[in-house]
C-alpha cells in the first residue's frame, strides 16, 4: 500500500476569502485558523497525508497567507534523505495569466507548471478547512482496484445536511451514476441510496461528496488542459461532467468528518472536543495530528474547577471555573473569572512582568482574560487583552451583530484578533 501512496501527490485547497469564518479569516486565510488550542486547519490534511505515507504535498493558497506560510515553514520539515515536503503555492500573475485563482479546479489548473515534473501517478485533491481522520492509501488502494479515472470520498448524510452538499446516487459496484449540487428538499427523495444498515438506523440515506478527489495523473491533466480548460470549480463542473463520460468511483467513509465552513460549525467542532470520547480523538497514536513544536512550559492551574475542559501546554489558570471549553496555548485567566462553552484561542507570546506593569500604568488590560469575568457561548482569538469584570454572555437572545472589537453570529460571540475589552465592558 505504501508504493501506491509513493505514487501519489497531494494537493490542499487553501480555499477562498473566508467570508463565512469572519471575523477569524480578517488577518488570516481558512486553513491557518487555529483549532483545538495549539492546532491549525491546515495540519488536519497534512496529517492524514502523513499518516497515510504521502510526504508529497502542495499547499495551494491566494488569501491572507502570510501565517499559513509561516506556519508551514516552521513545522513541516523532512528528512534529508526524504523525498517528502510541504510546499506553498500561492496564486501569482504570470505573463501568459493575469488572473487569479478563481475557483478551486482553476487553482490547480494554475498549479499544474508546478507539479508536472515530479513522478507520480495520483493526484489527491484535499480542501484545507476539514475535520476527520482518514487512511488516503486506502482510499487510492480501492481507487487502482476498480481501475477508475476519478474516486470521490462520499460520506452518508442525513436529510437536513443533504441540501449543503453534492448528493450522488451510485450503481451496485459503487460507480457513480448521477450527482446533484445542493439539491432543494422536494428532490430529496429522488436521490436517497443505500448506504448500509447502520446509516439507515442513523437517517443518513444521501451520499455526499467530501471535496476529496483521487484523480488519475493523465485525466486530471486532460481534464483542466483540454476538456474543460475554462471550468473553475471541480463540484459544480468538473465533476457532474466527468461522470458521463469516464469510470468514476464512490469511496464512502463512515468516520467523524465536519466541513468548518461558518462560525457555529467551527465553534461545535471545538467544543465536540471535550466529550468523554471525542469523534475527533487527539488522542489516537496511529493517528496523530502533527503541528509546530513549541518548547512550552507546561500548563499551570491553580485553584480552578474544570468540567469537560482542554486545556494546551504554556497556559496560566486562576480561574474559578471553567466548564465545556478548549483553552489554547499560553491563555492567562485570571482569578475568580467563570468560563463555559468558549473557545479560548490563546496568545502567540507572553507579556514580562515590567511590561504588564507599564500596561497598567497606561490603562491596558494584561494579555489574557482579567479577574471576576463571565464569558459564555464565545470566541476569544487570539493575543485578546480581556480586562476585569467583563462580561461576555453569547447565546440565542443576541442578533446578529458586527462591532469594532466582536461579531456575534448564530448566539457565538466571537471577539476578535487582538481585541482590547476595557474594564466592565459587557456584551
Amino acid at each position: 500500500m505504501s508504493s501506491i501512496s509513493n505514487n501519489t501527490v497531494a494537493v490542499i485547497l487553501g480555499g477562498g476569502a473566508g467570508t463565512r469564518l469572519f471575523p477569524l479569516t480578517m488577518a488570516r486565510s481558512k486553513p491557518a485558523v487555529p483549532i483545538a488550542g495549539k492546532y491549525r486547519l491546515v495540519d488536519i490534511p497534512i496529517s492524514n497525508c502523513i499518516n497515510s505515507n504521502i510526504n508529497r504535498m502542495f499547499v495551494l493558497t491566494q488569501f491572507n497567507s502570510a501565517s499559513l506560510n509561516k506556519h508551514i515553514k516552521n513545522t513541516y520539515h523532512f528528512s534529508a534523505f526524504s523525498t517528502g515536503f510541504v510546499d506553498i503555492l500561492a496564486a501569482e500573475q504570470t505573463p501568459d495569466n493575469q488572473s487569479w485563482f478563481q475557483g478551486t479546479a482553476d487553482a490547480v489548473r494554475k498549479s499544474l507548471k508546478h507539479i508536472e515534473n515530479l513522478d507520480f501517478e495520483y493526484v489527491l485533491i484535499l480542501s484545507g478547512d476539514q475535520l476527520y481522520q482518514m487512511d488516503f492509501a486506502a482510499m487510492i488502494k480501492a481507487h487502482k482496484e476498480s481501475n477508475a479515472d476519478l474516486t470521490i470520498a462520499t460520506i452518508p448524510v442525513n436529510e437536513r445536511e443533504a441540501t449543503d452538499f453534492g448528493i450522488m446516487k451510485t450503481n451496485d459496484d459503487n460507480i457513480i451514476t448521477s450527482f446533484i449540487e445542493k439539491p432543494k428538499n422536494e428532490f430529496l427523495p429522488d436521490w436517497i441510496s443505500d448506504t448500509g444498515e447502520q446509516m439507515k438506523k442513523e437517517h443518513r440515506n444521501y451520499l455526499a461528496s467530501m471535496g476529496i478527489y483521487v484523480f488519475n495523473r493523465n485525466i486530471l491533466f486532460n481534464f483542466l488542459q483540454n476538456v474543460h480548460p475554462d471550468a473553475t470549480d471541480f463540484g459544480k463542473e468538473i465533476i457532474p461532467n466527468s461522470i458521463e463520460n469516464y469510470k468514476v468511483i464512490s469511496y464512502q467513509y463512515d468516520g467523524y468528518w465536519t466541513d468548518i465552513g461558518n462560525i457555529y460549525s467551527f465553534y461545535e467542532a471545538n467544543l465536540l472536543l471535550t466529550s468523554e470520547i471525542p469523534q475527533f480523538n487527539l488522542f489516537d497514536n496511529t493517528k496523530t495530528v502533527y503541528t509546530r513544536p513549541r518548547m512550552l512550559p507546561p500548563a499551570k492551574i491553580s485553584g480552578t474547577t474544570l468540567e469537560k475542559t482542554v486545556i494546551a501546554e504554556g497556559c496560566i489558570i486562576h480561574a474559578s471555573r471553567i466548564e465545556n471549553s478548549v483553552v489554547g496555548i499560553r491563555s492567562r485567566i485570571g482569578l475568580g473569572t467563570t468560563i463555559a462553552n468558549a473557545y479560548i484561542m490563546g496568545n502567540d507570546y507572553y507579556e514580562t512582568i515590567d511590561e504588564m506593569a507599564l500596561n497598567l500604568i497606561k490603562g491596558k488590560p494584561k494579555t489574557g482574560i482579567g479577574e471576576r469575568c463571565y464569558i459564555k457561548n464565545a470566541i476569544i482569538d487570539k493575543n485578546c487583552r480581556i480586562g476585569n469584570d467583563v462580561r461576555i454572555n453569547g447565546g440565542k437572545h443576541l442578533e446578529n451583530k458586527e462591532h469594532e472589537l466582536y461579531t456575534i453570529k448564530e448566539g457565538i460571540v466571537v471577539i476578535k484578533k487582538g481585541a482590547v475589552l476595557p474594564d466592565g465592558f459587557v456584551v
